[in-house]
């Protein structure tokens, strides 16, 4: 018989018959009477009916059961969201980043200072005093213009003491060509008187002493001569010495440095002293920089540059790479090469000794296929196997020695390899490349598989647990 058929009110009877016998006796008992006994045995054959006798129970009325069900279901459920987590937590997590298609350029970082294309020190051969000072700094000066004069009151008298010695061996000339005349007549004059007197006379002596002086009076005319050419040249030494006691500009330029005031002795006995200094049209400079050994090979003569100097930081001035030279230079164990760049400016901003950054354009891509270096530095590494019990505990707790084969993380160099790694289905695949020229961040790689907007591995992680 179901319960579903007892009637509510049979069910209400029963109840109120238990109740009945629970409440403790208010008065001494009494000798039960027929009504008693007949509500005693109602309640009990309810009772019995509804089998919540004093008789066990049916199994699926039990509490207990229900509630070891319940647990039972939450430990499995439990134990499942575990495995599912630990598992979760072992797979590897990539980092990825898109292929892009773009513009690429790559650069060398240096570092110098700007020059005159020309840079001309002035001095004096001479020793002297200083008389007169014509030139400042900053003045432009044309070549030959007069920058300095020395004194000239020696150098004048000098000029003045050679033009007189020519003057005396050309006067010694004209009396050397006379003496000349004067023994060429006499020994015409004797050899006429010979050849009259059939020989007779003059004597033979005669004749040779006669040939004799005419010999050394042409003999006294080259001498003569000899000592015109010299006076000669002696006057036009002092007369160059007049003329170098005035300082002048070797070429067309800015007086960077004066070095003498009026008054100043000069003594260049031993060098020549340095007056002033000069550079040349200062429109056009030069910028050296110290290009490191490791960055020599990328760059060649003719290669676009762009440069700052502090003076004008927001400013980048364009330069050419016009000679890179073969000598070093070593500084604190460092070997750079110096280069000499050509700079334009007209607007004379730029001045000379100002330090300077400069970059040099050593490639440019405008239509490349761009990954990141990390890309080509990811290697796949192998995810750890998930144990269980102690045995995991006592494997994390227990070194591990190294797998042969396992990939090894690489290095900071792009330019060996071969590939990249893209996700395919949740797991890295490679796909070939073939890489190019790189800035430090982008390379630039050839691949018929690798395509703009696929996602290339740059690197992975495990959560720890």
């Amino acid at each position: 018989m179901n319960d579903s058929t007892v009637p509510e009110a049979v069910r209400a009877a029963g109840a109120a018959a238990r109740d009945a016998q629970a409440q403790p006796a208010k008065a001494a008992p009494a000798a039960p009477d027929a009504s008693t006994t007949t509500t005693t045995s109602t309640a009990a054959s309810i009772d019995d009916l509804l089998g919540e006798g004093g008789g066990a129970r049916a199994p699926w009325r039990r509490p207990a059961l229900w509630l070891g069900l319940v647990a039972l279901i939450a430990i499995a459920a439990g134990a499942w969201w575990w495995l599912g987590q630990r598992q979760a937590a072992a797979a590897p997590r990539y980092v990825t980043q898109p292929v892009t298609r773009g513009a690429l350029t790559v650069t060398v970082t240096a570092n110098g200072t700007l020059q005159p294309t020309q840079l001309v020190a002035v001095g004096s051969e001479l020793s002297g005093t200083v008389a007169r000072v014509l030139a400042d700094v900053n003045d432009r000066v044309k070549r030959g213009q007069v920058l300095a004069v020395l004194d000239t009151a020696r150098l004048e008298d000098q000029v003045k003491r050679s033009r007189a010695g020519l003057a005396a061996a050309e006067a010694a000339v004209q009396q050397v060509r006379a003496t000349l005349a004067e023994a060429r007549a006499t020994l015409a004059r004797l050899e006429d008187v010979a050849r009259r007197s059939g020989g007779e006379v003059p004597s033979r002596l005669e004749l040779d002493t006669a040939r004799a002086a005419v010999a050394r009076a042409e003999a006294a005319e080259a001498s003569a001569r000899a000592g015109v050419a010299e006076s000669a040249a002696a006057l036009s030494s002092d007369e160059t010495n007049l003329r170098k006691a005035s300082i002048r500009a070797p070429i067309d330029g800015v007086v960077l440095a004066r070095n003498v005031e009026p008054g100043n002795a000069v003594a260049a006995s031993l060098q020549a002293v340095t007056l002033f200094n000069l550079a040349e049209d200062l429109a056009k400079m030069t910028l050296q920089v110290n290009v490191d050994e490791a960055d020599v090979g990328r760059v060649r003569e003719g290669q676009k540059a762009a440069f700052t100097v502090a003076a004008h930081a927001n400013r980048r001035y364009p330069a050419t790479i016009a000679r890179l030279r073969y000598g070093s230079t070593t500084k604190d164990n460092v070997v750079t090469y110096v280069a000499d760049l050509d700079v334009p400016n007209p607007d004379l901003s730029l001045r000379p000794g100002m330090t300077a950054t400069a970059t040099i354009t050593t490639a440019e891509r405008t239509d490349a296929l761009l990954v990141p270096n990390a890309a080509l530095r990811y290697s796949p590494q192998a995810a750890p196997a998930a144990n269980g019990g102690g045995t995991a505990i006592v494997s994390q707790l227990m070194p591990r020695p190294p797998r042969m084969g396992e990939p090894k993380r690489a290095g900071t160099d792009t330019s060996r390899a071969r590939q990249v790694w893209v996700l395919k289905d949740g797991q890295p695949q490679a796909v070939a490349v073939t890489p190019g020229v790189s800035d430090g961040r982008l390379t630039e790689v050839t691949s018929e598989a690798l395509q703009p907007g696929m996602d290339v591995i740059v690197d992975q992680s495990v959560a720890k647990r």
